[in-house]
């Protein structure tokens, strides 16, 4: 008899799709009758993608909980209630909480990352700088880079722009909104956080605002002139051994320190018309294991369980990036996730990008972020 077989979708990235191919030999020495195929899809896709197209076509998905207040309202996931095991202290931060929407569970962590900041160690040490703690000592090691004719680093391509100004925000203490019932955000911190990214960016290359999480990692990887990022959705495996310079992870270097840093990371999830539900869920609870996590981290995976945070052998692998960033991971915000919140991100993203690029003008932008949360 063939094997059941099931379609799963992620994103193109080795940290995304290399954890679930070369796991899947364990999964099928314990389930011979379960068969998996991985697609991926490039990052602005994984972003922006709606779930409900998604689950037409796979059973499968790798998402973001950004999803959930959209997935919750149309019932195009499977809720994931009936497996059994999963507490949230089991997971790094809010990792698990982030896929809870009313009252059901509707994705597993199998990845956990939010805003923290990256190092070249090689120029720091030509510079003779520790990594700073708050933005005051990072802007003081920005004019310090400046007088080597080196700069610090930045992501903020569309989404990005409104990711670190989410996480300014919360660091500030006055995070915005998560409700459209709510004014989206108080006026004084906002003004307050967008002069902080303005004044990032003197000591940023330009071409700084043409990036996204992942050209950030490249870049500094490949360039010798970029020291230091303050905010940025953290790729471990750009700390592996096999890296041209193995970058460092540091925590948030925030105004307040590492509180207030947006979650990030991905769930796993399963499309409600997958045909073969129960496969499905022995998926599901494989993937939760910590013993099939470790395996995620062995070949450039970001594990969502605690345990593994804490692990020697793994912070040694990834140059103590666990280690080195689970105070911001444990003090993460989490951003909105209401029905309709991707239509305010994509939109959103755009104007905070316009804004840091000069074309738009910081009361034109606060208002129409306000109009677009409200759904005006």
């Amino acid at each position: 008899m063939a094997p059941v077989k099931l379609r799963g979708m992620t994103w193109d990235h080795r940290r995304a799709i290399d954890p679930l191919t070369y796991s899947l030999p364990q999964f099928r020495n314990r389930h011979p009758d379960i068969d998996i195929e991985w697609s991926s899809r490039p990052l602005a896709g994984f972003e922006f993608t709606s779930v409900d197209a998604l689950a037409e076509d796979y059973d499968l998905i790798i998402l973001d909980h950004p999803f959930m207040g959209a997935v919750s309202a149309s019932g195009s996931l499977a809720p994931l209630d009936g497996i059994g095991g999963l507490s949230d202290d089991l997971f790094v931060g809010p990792s698990l909480a982030t896929y809870r929407m009313k009252g059901s569970l509707w994705a597993l962590p199998v990845d956990a990352a939010a805003q923290v900041a990256v190092s070249r160690p090689d120029l720091m040490q030509a510079l003779d700088a520790e990594p700073p703690r708050n933005w005051s000592e990072l802007i003081s090691l920005g004019a310090k880079a400046r007088r080597r004719s080196l700069s610090l680093a930045i992501g903020l391509s569309g989404v990005h722009s409104l990711m670190t100004f989410f996480t300014l925000m919360a660091n500030l203490g006055t995070p915005c909104a998560t409700t459209q019932e709510e004014p989206f955000a108080d006026r004084p911190t906002a003004r307050g956080a967008l002069g902080l990214l303005r004044g990032l960016l003197e000591f940023c290359p330009r071409e700084a605002l043409d990036w996204n999480s992942i050209r950030l990692h490249d870049e500094m990887a490949a360039r010798d002139d970029l020291v230091f990022c303050p905010a940025v959705y953290c790729y471990a495996t750009y700390a592996e051994a096999d890296q041209r310079r193995p970058l460092r992870f540091h925590d948030l270097p925030g105004p307040t320190g590492p509180t207030g840093s947006t979650i990030g990371g991905t769930g796993l999830a399963v499309s409600a018309k997958c045909r073969h539900r129960e496969a499905a869920f022995d998926y599901v609870r494989f993937a939760a294991e910590l013993a099939t996590q470790r395996v995620f981290a062995e070949h450039h995976g970001q594990p969502a369980h605690r345990a593994l945070w804490l692990d020697e052998a793994i912070n040694q692998r990834f140059g103590g990036c666990y280690r080195n960033t689970l105070a911001t991971m444990e003090a993460c915000w989490v951003r909105p996730r209401y029905n309709g919140y991707l239509a305010f991100q994509e939109a959103a993203g755009g104007l905070v990008e316009a804004h840091l690029r000069g074309d738009l003008a910081e009361d034109a932008l606060l208002d129409r972020l306000e109009r677009l949360h409200a759904g005006r």
